[in-house]
């Protein structure tokens, strides 16, 4: 028996399936991309905005984005426990070619989670929105695709 209500667990299976398509979208979208096939990508971006937005709505329903401090809370404690506990228990069970994909993350979130704590840091210095990282100012970070 779930320890969840049936609502909830049924929103988070479709947060879980919006998020995964939109993602597998932005994966089509970059392949489309290297393949020569701008409009083609640019399709696939849009897809995967619109499927962006049902997953948010989905994770708001489930009351799971609560206002700033909670949110960043949130962010940390997951990057943390995929660091420490999700990943090393999966590479610990796969085959070296697959335990790399997975060391690759790790060390991803590593610096995911080094911008979250920096993210808290400055928010709780701030009095109001926080400022952007020289990256976004220059034009380098990765953004989200327009929609």
């Amino acid at each position: 028996m779930s320890r969840i209500p049936r609502f909830l667990e049924h929103l988070k299976t479709g947060f879980t399936a919006e998020a995964t398509s939109a993602a597998r979208y932005r994966a089509y979208a970059d392949r489309s991309r290297r393949d020569g096939l701008p409009h083609l990508a640019e399709r696939w971006l849009r897809l995967a905005a619109a499927k962006d937005a049902l997953a948010v709505e989905m994770l708001e329903a489930a009351e799971q984005v609560r206002g700033t401090d909670a949110d960043i809370g949130n962010a940390v404690s997951e990057e943390r426990y995929e660091n420490d506990v999700l990943y090393p228990k999966m590479i610990r069970d796969v085959d070296q070619e697959t335990a790399n994909v997975f060391l690759r993350v790790v060390n991803a979130q590593k610096e995911h989670l080094r911008q979250l704590e920096a993210l808290r840091n400055d928010l709780n210095a701030a009095q109001g929105d926080v400022a952007l990282p020289p990256e976004v100012d220059r034009g380098t970070a990765p953004s989200a695709p327009e929609s």
